[in-house]
């Protein structure tokens, strides 16, 4: 991942754009570039981590509220919208909500439906609260992913705020709940959005899936 380092840098370097929203699965864009979705438990820091990995303070909207995404938002990366390189794709968040239970459920269907269909998905990256751990709501995500056949990857969130002996101890706890999942890969990466620690390993890590798609 090393060699990738300064791909990344410059990948994210470049312009990024929200470019569309899906509030179904019928309303999905068009086939285009690689895309990379992020998903997670609602309040995981997702929209801070987007914002980190992205040098912006408002790409993605930041609340203290969980379930403000409610729907699939995608955003252009590395080029003009029509000319990107990429797109990142910001999903609801899963688990406490705070909406009704219907809104969920259709959340749930539009999550599922984009998953198992979309051929341009080139990785999910599944954001787990470092402090935390994983959780029967990050498992029934697991499963879902698994099932679908989508290759997806671990991004551990808020690493400033565990202590230092807390933090080999919650990545080997994280490994060993993925070491039987077929479509898992088996490497996390520990992110802080507040230090920026592990941002320039995840930048790297899409870097590397592009150059492997020859996108």
């Amino acid at each position: 991942m090393t060699d990738f380092l300064e791909d990344g840098r410059l990948l994210f370097a470049g312009p990024c754009e929200f470019i569309f929203a899906s509030a179904k699965s019928s309303d999905l864009p068009p086939l285009g570039p690689p895309e990379i979705a992020f998903a997670g438990r609602s309040n995981v820091g997702k929209s801070s981590l987007l914002n980190a990995l992205t040098n912006r303070k408002t790409l993605a909207r930041v609340s203290h509220t969980p379930g403000r995404t409610q729907q699939l938002n995608f955003f252009a990366l590395g080029g003009q919208p029509g000319a990107e390189r990429l797109r990142l794709v910001d999903m609801p968040g899963y688990g406490y909500a705070a909406v009704g239970k219907e809104k969920v459920a259709s959340w749930g269907v539009l999550m599922h439906d984009y998953l198992r269909g979309r051929a341009s998905l080139a990785r999910a990256f599944v954001l787990i609260d470092g402090r935390r751990g994983v959780k029967p709501v990050d498992e029934e995500m697991f499963d879902l992913l698994d099932q679908s056949a989508v290759s997806y990857q671990i991004v551990l969130t808020k690493h400033d705020e565990l202590k230092v002996s807390e933090r080999a101890g919650v990545a080997a706890a994280t490994l060993a709940a993925l070491a039987k999942r077929p479509a898992a890969y088996p490497e996390i990466i520990f992110t802080s959005s507040q230090t920026g620690e592990g941002i320039p390993a995840l930048r790297a890590a899409i870097a590397q899936l592009l150059a492997e798609r020859n996108a």
